[in-house]
This record gives structure tokens, C-alpha cells and sequence, in this order.
């Protein structure tokens, strides 16, 4: 397969997707897709059916840009799971050991896995264990490595239908929930933030008629996402024209 052709082979352009060739920055992705494909042994056979479907750069405070790569909603669930983190290799009591498919188990290996992810590499002790993490693997990772000055995020390439105007038919009324503006702006929300959980939103209404929605993440992930806070934020402005922050709770001391 030429050098074009492979790059082809990652961008599928579904119906909601732009219609034009790519640009440099869908290049670059798709580019930076086969290198992770070729390179990294973790994500290669996973990321090798894997399509994306756009990709735009988005400014951020602070002079920064954040890539959105644009999935194709039947891929989503694929994405998500080469965009966790997971640890590559540790070592307990001196002896090698993989941890990487310990989140499909269940019971105390899940909860100590949990435990090692929120670790970054280095040394740690946890039940009487000896663990030094040695790294990580994630496709959010790897390819952020790639681009090195940019943060990436994933989103679904969802659409929205509009509210059926009052002269159409009643039998030509129906609109699935998961198509209305509502709906998909929820969704982006969820697809932004991920792996982490948002655990509680609000909106504040300004006098001047203004809207600011606050959504609340999962503090356990604060480490791993506080640098991204201002990229999610950006991207979602650029997407629905809605102004949102992120932030974690705050913890009571005990």
C-alpha cells in the first residue's frame, strides 16, 4: 500500500463529516495513527481497524491549540478504550509483571489496579507491595507526545435534526432525543472529559442574559486532567458556541 493510500485508509468520512480532502492537520493525525500502529506494540493490532473521521485544531488560552479528532460514533466505544490509561510494566517484589488487562477483572485485582492508575511512574508501596510503575500506554497519550505542543481530544461525529416545524405532518414528527442540540451537546461533554466522569453541573444565569455552565469531574482524576482544564473548555465554546468550565470538587478536610 502507497504512503497516500495508508493515510487514506484512516480518515472514513461519514455523512455529517466534511466532504473535502484532507487537510494538514487530518494528515498529521493519520500519520501519527500508522506511526503509533508500527511503533507501539500495546495499541497495534486494536488501533489498525480503527477509523477516524475529521480533525480540526481549536486555540486555547494561554496560546495553546488542541486538536479534536472527530470518530465515527460506531468506533466510539473502541476509542475509549485505547484512550485509558494503564500501566505498561511494573515490577513487584523484583519479578516483571504486565498489568495491563487487569481492568477486566474483577473484585480486588480491579480495585488495585484502580490504585497503580493513579500513580504516575516512579516508585510506590501499596499493601505491603513493592511497585515502581515503569510507564504508561494510552492513545491520548501517545499521540499528545507526538504533538507535542498540542492537547488531543476525541469527539463523536454526531448530528442533529431540527424540531419539526408546525405544518409537518404528525406522523413525520418524530425526532430521536439522541438528534436534538440538547442531546448532542450533553454527549460532547461526556466524550471531552473522557476517561474521567462528570459528577455534577449547574448553570449560572448572568443579569446581562448571559449563560455559564459549571461541570463538576470526578477528583480522583485531578492529576491526570487539571493541565487540560482550559483545552476542554475552548474546544466545546468552538463546538456549540456554549461557554463551560471545568473543575474538580473540593475535598472537605477530614
Amino acid at each position: 500500500m502507497s504512503s497516500a493510500a495508508a493515510l487514506s485508509s484512516k480518515i472514513l468520512r461519514t455523512a455529517n463529516a466534511p466532504q473535502t480532502p484532507p487537510d494538514d492537520i487530518e494528515i498529521a493525525v493519520a500519520q501519527a495513527f500508522l506511526d503509533l500502529e508500527n511503533n507501539v506494540s500495546e495499541l497495534k493490532m486494536e488501533l489498525r481497524a480503527l477509523q477516524f473521521s475529521a480533525a480540526k485544531e481549536v486555540d486555547v488560552k494561554g496560546g495553546r491549540k488542541a486538536i479534536v479528532v472527530f470518530v465515527p460514533v460506531p468506533y466510539l466505544k473502541a476509542f475509549r478504550k485505547l484512550q485509558q490509561r494503564y500501566v505498561v510494566v511494573t515490577y513487584l517484589n523484583g519479578q516483571a509483571i504486565d498489568y495491563r488487562h487487569w481492568t477486566l477483572t474483577s473484585g480486588e485485582r480491579t480495585s488495585v489496579c484502580l490504585w497503580i492508575l493513579s500513580l504516575d511512574p516512579g516508585y510506590a508501596e501499596i499493601g505491603g507491595w513493592d511497585l515502581e510503575v515503569n510507564g504508561w500506554a494510552g492513545l491520548t497519550r501517545e499521540l499528545e507526545k507526538k504533538f507535542a505542543d498540542r492537547h488531543v481530544v476525541f469527539v463523536a461525529q454526531r448530528r442533529t435534526m431540527p424540531k419539526p416545524a408546525r405544518n409537518t405532518p404528525r406522523n413525520q414528527r418524530f425526532r430521536p432525543y439522541s438528534r436534538t442540540i440538547t442531546s448532542v451537546h450533553e454527549k460532547i461533554l461526556e466524550d471531552l472529559v473522557y476517561p474521567t466522569e462528570i459528577v455534577g453541573k449547574r448553570t449560572r444565569y448572568g443579569v446581562d442574559g448571559s449563560r455559564l455552565i459549571k461541570c463538576f469531574l470526578d477528583s480522583k482524576d485531578a492529576t491526570s486532567l487539571e493541565y487540560k482544564l482550559d483545552s476542554f473548555s475552548s474546544v466545546y465554546k468552538r463546538l456549540t458556541g456554549k461557554d463551560v468550565v471545568f473543575e474538580f470538587p473540593v475535598q472537605a478536610a477530614e
